[in-house]
């Protein structure tokens, strides 16, 4: 299926009717408060898989899961997820390791979203897009990441003026050009090597074969 920019292929307090695998783009997964405003939980890009919650029982979030930059995904409804795991040891252990995986991932995002600058978040973010965008320049606005990162627009606009600045990164009309990926890199906290080191490890050759049945795109080459 298609993934389009802003559309929910889940959404809060609905019925999970379908598990996404992401193939190409990135997807976001976020809370929204009693008073409008949203932040980001987590963002699920090519590696990962769209909302697990089904294969443990339940049926329902109190998550979105909102396309930020477009692509594709599988999706296999919930039922036959549950059915290909009961009979599949190898694909119930490669889930079960994503699941572990992930809540590392979240419990990262916490620590990132408490203790990190604002311009280290930036910079995460714009690489963690860049690693799934499969292309320099992708569509983002200061009031998106603001909202996903739950930090003040004015804050992030000085940081991505600050970016600009440096010739990391080039943006206008609501579109972002990655020009300098390393200098981006560096100028990220540790949360990003970490969640990289700890996908390459799960991703490599050596660990595992590809239990899906679709290729796994290389991120290493964006380094």
């Amino acid at each position: 299926m298609s993934l389009i920019r802003r559309q929910r292929i889940d959404c809060a307090e609905q019925p999970i009717k379908h598990i996404h695998f992401i193939n190409r783009g990135l997807v976001c997964i976020a809370k929204t408060m009693a008073d409008g405003r949203t932040i980001e939980i987590g963002a699920i890009g090519t590696e990962g898989v769209a909302n697990l919650l089904p294969i443990i029982g339940l049926d329902r979030t109190i998550l979105d899961v909102v396309v930020q930059i477009p692509g594709a995904a599988l999706r296999i409804g919930c039922e036959a997820m549950r059915r290909e795991m009961e009979n599949d040891g190898a694909l119930r252990q490669v889930v079960q390791t994503y699941v572990r995986f992930s809540m590392g991932e979240l419990a990262r995002h916490i620590a990132c979203s408490r203790l990190h600058h604002i311009q280290q978040r930036c910079c995460r973010w714009l690489v963690i897009a860049h690693d799934h965008a499969l292309c320099d320049e992708f569509p983002l606005t200061h009031e998106f990441l603001a909202m996903m990162l739950g930090y003040q627009r004015a804050g992030v606009s000085i940081a991505m003026s600050s970016l600009v600045r440096a010739g990391l990164i080039e943006h206008k009309r609501g579109r972002v050009t990655i020009t300098n990926r390393a200098g981006l890199e560096a100028g990220s906290c540790e949360c990003y090597r970490e969640m990289r080191d700890e996908l390459d490890k799960l991703l490599s050759p050596a660990e595992t074969t590809d239990p899906f049945g679709f290729e796994q795109i290389n991120l290493a080459t964006r380094r």
